[in-house]
């Protein structure tokens, strides 16, 4: 089984392009730091809305990577122009496809 982690956000519409430019140095950031990250895909659900998902290896890699919070520049700045957290869920799959 592998853990999904579902994060909806919001962030302001003249904010989308500085979320986005910084997605790639946070993606290097947790392939370099986070233990059992294996890969993640935003989408943009309106001007505003963003779902995270994001796959782990284990629930007890993801609660790792909770711990560290935005402990590098690359998830820093990702992490910036979120104005508004939604929902946090975290699931299980059988089904994750690398």
């Amino acid at each position: 089984m592998t853990t999904v982690e579902l994060t909806r956000f919001k962030v302001p519409a003249d904010r989308a392009a500085e979320l986005l430019q910084a997605r790639a140095a946070m993606l290097a950031d947790f392939r370099a730091d986070r233990e059992g990250f294996l890969d993640a895909q935003l989408i943009r659900v309106d001007d505003e809305t963003w779902l995270d998902v994001v796959w782990w290896r284990s629930s007890e890699d993801f609660a790792a990577s909770r711990e560290k919070g935005a402990n590098l520049p690359g998830i820093k700045a990702f992490f910036a122009p979120i104005a508004e957290l939604i929902s946090a869920e975290e699931g299980v799959t059988d089904d994750y496809r690398a």
